[in-house]
């Protein structure tokens, strides 16, 4: 029985998928900690673990990350991703290491699994890996790493290894760690000398080599092929939620079983304050067609949206992937990384249309596999949305290609991977601890 502490920022996107973990870890007998918002507490407790609040200095309210951050609104792209990366990710870093610090002088833990995005771990990473417990870092973004096949993330460009392709990509990378993103090294540099750390050796977005194994949960088919891959990286497929037993289905489910495709909108459960900038449009754009349209508003009320309502089209705050993309036959989305691989592991085609956070990234992976559109755009226009959800229909490639990653998908066990990768890291420090001098 492994003692295990998790630790993760409080968006249920970074939550949900290490709520999976520590569900499996206790399933299997390990005690689990969980480091994250108190909010979460109940979840935590049903998944088996126990709940640890963060200090409220660290915690934010996703829902109001405009309102609470002038000029965020303005920003997307790799903009956007400088502006979050400072002021939501690197600002707690002092109240998430005093925490992590308190949890590890009152139990000693076997291992430690972080939110990549959890930079409170890095005081620990820069010093003694012996005076620490093993730690795993995972990724709930695609993998954000300098390489020499790849753009800096942000920008949503395709891989490429040709002589020009690395012209291009060493060039756009030092202009991201050294311009676009010159803040968000300079803060972390900042806050790790007032932690007495020392300076990271590399650019913070690659400071997962640092930790003992980098977890990227999701296929390799999924994700851009590098050469100069970190050896510590691992592939572990996807983790879903659970599955939902509880779920009563709307007065209109059997309309789904109707015969016309199923269409699904959403804008996931962060991104969704103005549920105009896709799901509205995403209605107005299929209002005419012979499809079914389900919308989920991800948590939001249902009068939040002001597009009207034609009678092909249902709504619900929420309804489990697991029960409703069965029934699918395209997934309109903003391109939530989770939201993306579930609609994927059930080898649904997608089109996607995201400018903020991660989202180009993975709009970007969604177009290069072939598995669905990439609309290029955060804000589309219905006429966009309408010929690209018939380009999808019509076009079975789309559809091949999905079903292709669906059985890439179903050949990994997303959660039972991260638990063997825990007990190789214990084994691994068990045999390499230097020995005591008496």
């Amino acid at each position: 029985m492994a003692q295990i502490l998790i630790a993760s920022m409080q968006p249920i996107g970074h939550v949900g998928p290490l709520l999976s973990v520590a569900a499996g870890l206790v399933g299997r007998g390990d005690r689990v900690t969980f480091l994250t918002a108190a909010k979460h507490a109940d979840r935590i407790r049903a998944a088996g673990a126990t709940p640890v609040a963060l200090p409220a200095e660290a915690e934010f309210d996703e829902s109001r990350f405009d309102l609470d951050h002038p000029g965020r609104a303005e920003t997307s792209g790799i903009k956007r991703v400088n502006f979050d990366l400072v002021r939501v990710f690197l600002a707690p870093m002092p109240f998430q290491t005093a925490a992590l610090t308190g949890l590890m002088n009152r139990t000693r833990f076997d291992a430690v699994i972080a939110d990549a995005g959890f930079f409170g771990t890095l005081p620990f990473l820069l010093g003694d890996p012996y005076a620490r417990p093993p730690v795993l870092a995972y990724t709930t973004t695609p993998l954000w790493i300098s390489s020499r096949d790849t753009a800096p993330p942000g920008l949503g460009l395709p891989p490429s290894s040709s002589r020009l392709g690395r012209l291009r990509n060493r060039t756009l990378n030092m202009l991201a760690h050294n311009v676009l993103l010159r803040d968000t090294q300079r803060t972390a540099n900042r806050l790790l000398d007032q932690l007495n750390a020392r300076a990271l050796p590399m650019f913070v977005l690659d400071s997962g080599v640092l930790a003992d194994r980098w977890i990227a949960p999701t296929v390799p088919a999924f994700d851009y092929p590098r050469s100069d891959l970190p050896p510590n990286v691992r592939y572990v497929g996807a983790v879903h939620p659970e599955p939902a037993f509880d779920f009563r289905p709307p007065s209109w489910w059997s309309e789904l079983d109707g015969g016309r495709p199923v269409v699904h909108v959403t804008q996931g459960t962060v991104d969704n304050a103005d549920l105009n900038r896709l799901v509205g449009p995403t209605i107005e754009a299929l209002a005419g067609e012979d499809v079914v349209v389900v919308v989920t508003t991800g948590g939001r009320p249902v009068d939040a949206i002001t597009t009207p309502l034609p009678l092909n089209t249902y709504v619900a705050e929420y309804i489990p992937h697991d029960r409703l993309l069965p029934k699918v036959d395209v997934m309109v989305t903003n391109g939530g990384y989770g939201a993306v691989q579930r609609a994927l592991s059930a080898g649904v085609p997608l089109v996607a249309a995201g400018n903020t956070e991660d989202k180009p990234e993975v709009a970007a992976r969604v177009a290069w596999t072939g598995s669905g559109v990439n609309l290029r755009t955060g804000t589309p226009t219905a006429a966009q949305i309408r010929r690209a959800v018939r380009d999808v229909l019509q076009n079975p490639g789309y559809l091949e290609r999905a079903h292709d990653l669906q059985a890439a998908y179903s050949q990994r066990d997303g959660v039972a991977e991260i638990c063997a990768l825990v007990d190789e890291v214990i084994t691994e420090r068990e045999s390499s601890v230097p020995a005591r001098t008496h």
